[in-house]
């Protein structure tokens, strides 16, 4: 097995490096995961009327169409768009075949306390929880999810000997768990504040757990759980189309959100140089004080945000264009705000000549620490 995790290492690193410099490297593939399927219903209603598998096929779809309507040059990939059975491993495969850039698989959990409710989401990874080890924490829904395997024919040969039910069979994953951990990272920071306020009201957090379909795909991968089966409220909220396309549009507008981030970061072109200047890095997380380009506390500014990178970048940097930077940052991410006004007329002028170095970036608002898109 250690010897097929290199291996796949090995092509992975190989196909990074033989990029050629004039290939497109913006998010052009998305890869969206229905859980369950076919002769596997997953997690099934205490009524039984009601199955894990329909609920995440309808919430996929709908995910789909909504990323085909506003993304048309974006290639939308389901792993299954009928009622059909997948092998675990195909799931991740399709993904990797495809050369995806993101994958996100939809589920719906479940609990024997009825009182558990919420939605989840996961990333490859042990445990933050210092309380917890890997193979305690979550380890229910992780066996649940993974158990699929058990369903497919020769499943000991097609998986090396893994077995869900097995702790140290997960050992190895975290020989993976951090190639793309931090834009699963970011993705999953995205999508669990897009699902705040929605009908599934309870927040259950971001987890990194050893799911076998995130260990398996060659690209940032995250795991929704949209809310309990188990839990009459969720799934009261679950059974309606409204709310189905309502969870739906909160997954789009992230996706949209990490897309814009993801092709910002391939922006950095080279600018004049500049003189040393100095800039506040603001966590967007939390509101902190205004950078010294705020004329008061508070104050509501635009700019325009060229890109964003996971590593700190000296203001002074040529790629600046002379403009003192606004930096936000955001979990690992920070971002890069140039032409800063309080003024957003002032902050469109500035924009158009930005723009013309940097055709992907586009007018922030810079509010309270936090920024919105603006126009």
């Amino acid at each position: 097995m250690k010897h097929a995790i290199c291996i796949f290492l090995s092509l992975f690193l190989l196909g990074v490096f033989s990029l050629s410099a004039g290939e497109d490297l913006r998010l052009r593939t998305v890869v969206i995961d229905a859980g369950h399927g076919g002769k596997d219903p997953g997690c099934i209603s205490k009524d039984n009327k009601t199955f894990e598998k329909n609920i995440a096929l309808d919430v996929a779809l709908k995910l789909s169409d909504l990323i085909t309507k506003e993304y048309p040059d974006v290639k939308v990939i389901l792993t299954r768009s009928t009622d059909k059975f997948v092998e675990l491993r195909e799931r991740a495969a399709i993904a990797n075949r495809a050369g995806a850039n993101i994958f996100i698989s939809l589920h719906v959990n479940a609990a024997k306390n009825t009182s558990a409710n919420g939605y989840s989401v996961h990333i490859l990874g042990q445990s933050s929880d210092k309380d917890k080890d890997l193979f305690a924490y979550n380890m229910d829904v992780v066996k649940r999810e993974n158990s699929v395997i058990l369903l497919e024919d020769d499943y000991k040969t097609n998986y090396q000997g893994f077995d869900p039910s097995d702790p140290e069979s997960y050992i190895f994953m975290q020989l993976m768990q951090n190639a793309y951990l931090e834009q699963s990272v970011l993705m999953a920071s995205i999508i669990s504040e897009k699902l705040k306020g929605g009908p599934i009201k309870t927040d259950r957090g971001i987890s990194q757990n050893p799911f076998y379909v995130l260990w398996k795909t060659a690209m940032p991968a995250v795991l929704v759980e949209m809310g309990f089966m188990s839990n009459t409220t969720d799934l009261a909220a679950l059974r309606r189309g409204d709310i189905r396309l309502d969870l739906a549009d909160r997954l789009f507008k992230a996706f949209k959100d990490y897309k814009e981030l993801y092709d910002s970061s391939l922006n950095i072109g080279k600018g004049t140089e500049s003189p040393k200047t100095e800039s506040t890095v603001r966590k967007e997380s939390a509101p902190s004080a205004p950078s010294s380009a705020s004329k008061a506390e508070g104050t509501t500014l635009y700019g325009t945000q060229i890109f964003a990178t996971s590593r700190q970048i000296d203001p002074s940097d040529s790629r600046f264009m002379g403009w003192k930077p606004e930096i936000i940052q955001l979990g690992s991410l920070y971002k890069y705000i140039i032409g800063v006004s309080a003024s957003p007329e002032e902050a469109r002028k500035n924009s158009e000549a930005i723009k013309k170095e940097y055709p992907a970036a586009f007018l922030v608002q810079i509010s309270d620490g936090t920024t919105s898109r603006f126009k």
